[in-house]
């Protein structure tokens, strides 16, 4: 099989991505980056036929080759073609998520000093926990002022309001694969380990619903508070995105 890989323009992929992020199932992690022209896209042929195509950032972690598909008929050659792709794109590392097989099985297979980078969650469980003081309410140009600094997330949509003062914000990203939202929150500093941000997080997942959307979340793995918060409000662990440097 004569396998070639060509650097090629959004629109030549775009076919083919579709069918990928069908596969998937799941949340995407890095899907907005091809369509926002932060990785470059790659096709794969064999034989001079369409057979699959990669992406690597060229933006933000550039070298990072984040996504790899191949159709079904011409999956027994996928290592060679993601071989060839490697060699072509010049990729430096590789990240994969844990709960999309084909990408993981060339993670193992061609990288090396794999790690952990992030805990990703779905939604299996509808919680029933009550506000510890407080509303839920919009966030609005008037809260500008008095939001408490956030040292990790931007500041969402939706806060708790104590007697005039916000102690938490939280929102979701949609520009993930349909049809998923990517929550987020943060508490300020003197309000956490009171149950303000698994309300907040369970709230935001009962207004993505509502919206059409799943819910899904991620954290880092050494942040355990974070992820007792999130399996609080009802996610569990659905995969983990791994990286690892092209052996």
């Amino acid at each position: 099989m004569d396998i070639t890989v060509h650097k090629v323009e959004y629109a030549d992929v775009e076919p083919l991505r579709e069918l990928y992020r069908q596969e998937a199932g799941c949340q995407i992690v890095h899907d907005s980056m091809l369509q926002r022209g932060l990785a470059d896209p790659y096709l794969i042929l064999a034989d001079a036929r369409l057979a699959g195509y990669g992406a690597v950032r060229n933006k933000y972690s550039p070298g990072h080759l984040i996504e790899f598909y191949t159709v079904p008929q011409l999956r027994d050659a996928a290592l060679p073609m993601f071989q060839e792709l490697l060699a072509v794109s010049e990729a430096t590392h590789i990240q994969a998520q844990t709960n999309m097989p084909l990408m993981l099985t060339m993670l193992y297979d061609c990288a090396e000093n794999i790690v952990d980078s992030a805990i990703l969650f779905n939604d299996a469980v509808t919680t029933h926990l009550a506000c510890p003081r407080g509303s839920l309410r919009k966030t609005g140009p008037r809260d500008a002022a008095s939001i408490f600094d956030h040292q990790s997330e931007p500041v969402g949509d939706w806060c708790i309001d104590v007697d005039g003062d916000i102690v938490a914000t939280a929102g979701a990203l949609y520009h993930y694969n349909p049809p998923y939202g990517d929550i987020y929150m943060e508490v300020s500093e003197q309000s956490r380990r009171q149950g303000y941000g698994s309300y907040l997080v369970q709230e935001v997942k009962r207004l993505c619903y509502e919206a059409g959307k799943l819910p899904a979340a991620r954290c880092n793995p050494d942040n355990q508070p974070s992820r007792r918060t999130l399996q609080k409000a009802g996610f569990l662990p659905c995969g983990r995105l791994l990286t690892g440097d092209v052996a």
